[in-house]
């Protein structure tokens, strides 16, 4: 288990947290002064007053959708997936759209908003070739290998 250091950016912020033991990704919380209402359409960067400090280059974090905002209600994050370097040290902020019709989102303070992961993740370097080698499904593209 690694340690992730985390530091409030604003007093009433709440650490991220697991809903289970078994979740791979920590819930952030929204940490507003007001409600913020997304309208379809609408794009809104929602700050969660929380920074954080990966240990080393070996690890970034990433801001993924919580499974039950984008199913029951089209609030995604803006970006598809937010990247947290690991030399970042700001305030983590969750830009959040509405891709469904209906009635406004209200995001309150304290609400779960996304979800954090945290990814053992390798750097490489690139070589430059004239051509790749053979693979059995070869240059097949978008629905190429079925349904």
């Amino acid at each position: 288990m690694i340690n992730l250091k985390i530091a409030r950016t604003k007093e009433n912020a709440i650490v991220p947290t697991r809903a289970t033991k078994g979740s791979a990704g920590y819930d952030l919380y929204a940490c507003l002064e007001k409600e913020v209402n997304i309208k379809f359409g609408d794009l809104v960067k929602i700050p969660t007053g929380i920074s954080v400090e990966l240990p080393s280059s070996d690890f970034a974090a990433f801001v993924f959708a919580r499974s039950g905002l984008g199913v029951k209600y089209g609030i995604m994050p803006s970006n598809g997936v937010g990247v947290i370097d690991s030399d970042y040290r700001g305030e983590i902020y969750v830009g959040l759209c509405r891709v469904a019709n209906g009635e406004p989102y209200i995001v309150k303070n304290g609400d779960r908003i996304a979800q954090l992961i945290v990814v053992n993740v390798s750097t490489c370097s690139f070589s430059l070739v004239d051509k790749l080698s053979e693979s059995s499904r070869g240059t097949g593209g978008f629905g190429s290998t079925g349904r």
